[in-house]
């Protein structure tokens, strides 16, 4: 099993659609800044009692009434050119989703009025307006699960087709609860960051892309004015709004250590089926994950988001975290749950023993991870004027994306040592927690290098064979003193999967405004 591409997530989703023409819609919730669809794959709720009644006069997928009236989507027609689209898993080779078909007539409904007709040249019904107001599938609740935030995290779309076709299997969480899964909110940034199937962390860093915070679709309220939001988060903003979900999942991976939930709301109980799947699994719970340190953990790796103003400290970015889409689901009782799966595990970051001088060790973190940034601008100082390839030198498309990233990662690096070495540095703390710090650190100089040496290698530059073998070492110090462990795809989609599904059933359980029925 391999991380599915954009392209690819759009032509499975568009089979599933196919196969299941009552039951499953695909359907574009917008465009990315290079173009490329925005695809939304949704799962009908069934009909139960004191849900509101049908769930649509014509297909159980319409807010509120019929989609569209104008034709079928995609009944015999292919996807690309290369390959067929309606069988089980064939997702065709060639030629732009859609191509040569007729489009999904439906367009993206709001909560109670009907899609409008679709266009013909291979989108999915953009054009049409949805009504406002009424209850959203005909009244019942909906979830929403957001894949591809960071661009450099590809198991979110895998994990959201594998959670529509088990939905589709087993129907009991869809009772009364329409499933609606986002496959890629950052289908550009996903495009950069090319790794299939990755052999080890330097295959994955070889053509590793994340992009700056405020190109970062969950982030970018948090960073940038309403007036200059990029398109895929206002696709994102408009998709809440339309669906008011229950439960927002954002699915989302670190390169090596392990897994944990991060919460805007307390979901009781879910830290029992979080660690029993964990253990099923053999993924490792990183109890004392860096983005959450001294949040209320409620159970091990369940962390909540702490309040405005409280002391917790942790989250070393400038982001104000409730400015963040993960927050406008409050706005209709929902709640988030952020599920993060290693690709590559580590015991290290599961170890609750009490570590014997954390802030010894922070201070000595703080100036490796300075001198490693410090080795990484020198080669980034020598680049200045030429950011743009010599004569006869091949043209990397992606170097100012790339080397916007590097400078804004290079910017935050001084913040964070000042974090590490400052007052509010904890003078107790696990070993679980040291191990994720210098973890984190160790990534932040690496990514930084590893995105410069795209652009340096690219140019033919004389300092990319010097950084390449930075990199490379990096990598391989980085794989030996966490003693990386490969996390099959298969096994990381399983557990993400299990995570969205317990999560929902302990939400629903809970009742109260943040489970309503």
């Amino acid at each position: 099993m391999c991380y599915p591409t954009p392209q690819e997530l759009g032509l499975a989703a568009r089979a599933l659609a196919d196969e299941h023409p009552g039951e499953v819609r695909l359907r574009q919730a917008g465009t990315s800044r290079a173009g490329q669809p925005i695809w939304v794959l949704s799962v009908a709720a069934t009909a139960t009692a004191g849900t509101g009644g049908a769930l649509g006069t014509a297909s159980p997928l319409d807010p509120g009434g019929a989609i569209g009236t104008g034709g079928t989507a995609d009944t015999g027609g292919t996807a690309g050119t290369g390959g067929p689209n309606g069988t089980a898993d064939a997702l065709g080779t060639a030629g732009p989703l859609g191509t040569a078909s007729t489009a999904s007539t439906a367009g993206p409904a709001g909560p109670g009025g009907a899609g409008g007709a679709g266009g013909t040249d291979g989108s999915l019904g953009t054009g049409g307006a949805g009504g406002a107001g009424g209850p959203a599938l005909g009244g019942a609740r909906n979830v929403l699960v957001v894949a591809g935030a960071h661009a450099n995290e590809p198991v979110g779309g895998a994990t959201a087709l594998s959670l529509a076709r088990r939905l589709l299997r087993d129907p009991a969480p869809r009772a009364g609860c329409g499933w609606h899964f986002l496959l890629c909110a950052d289908p550009d940034g996903a495009d950069l960051h090319r790794t299939p199937r990755p052999y080890s962390l330097l295959d994955y860093h070889r053509y590793f892309f994340r992009p700056p915070g405020p190109e970062q679709p969950e982030w970018a309220p948090s960073l940038l004015p309403a007036d200059r939001l990029p398109p895929e988060t206002l696709a994102l903003l408009a998709l809440i709004d339309e669906l008011r979900p229950v439960l927002q999942v954002s699915l989302h991976a670190t390169d090596l250590g392990g897994s944990w939930v991060q919460l805007t709301r307390d979901i009781p109980g879910l830290a029992e089926p979080f660690a029993k799947s964990a253990a099923d699994l053999r993924i490792p719970v990183e109890n004392g994950a860096s983005d959450a340190a001294g949040w209320p953990s409620p159970g091990p790796g369940i962390f909540v988001i702490p309040e405005p103003g409280s002391e917790a400290a942790g989250a070393f970015h400038p982001e104000d975290t409730r400015l963040s889409t993960w927050y406008h689901a409050h706005r209709y009782d929902g709640t988030t749950a952020i599920v993060e799966v290693p690709m590559w595990a580590s015991d290290l970051v599961d170890d609750p023993a009490p570590h014997p001088d954390p802030r010894g060790a922070l201070r000595m973190l703080a100036g490796r991870l300075t001198a490693d940034a410090a080795l990484v601008t020198e080669a980034r100082e020598r680049t200045r004027g030429r950011d743009r390839p010599g004569p006869g030198a091949p043209e990397d498309p992606a170097a100012d994306a790339l080397l916007r990233a590097v400078d804004w990662t290079l910017a935050l690096i001084p913040r964070i040592a000042v974090e590490w070495t400052g007052p509010v540095a904890p003078a107790e703390a696990t070993a679980a927690y040291i191990a994720s710090i210098d973890a984190f650190g160790r990534r932040l100089s690496l990514r930084a290098a590893a995105m410069l040496l795209r652009v340096l290698r690219a140019e033919g530059h004389p300092a990319a064979p010097g950084l390449d073998r930075l990199v490379t070492g990096w990598c391989e110090e980085f794989a030996a003193r966490f003693g990386a462990r490969w996390i099959p795809v298969a096994t990381q989609v399983e557990h993400q999967s299990r995570t969205v599904l317990a999560a929902y059933a302990r939400l629903v359980a809970a009742g109260g405004p943040t489970g309503r029925v």
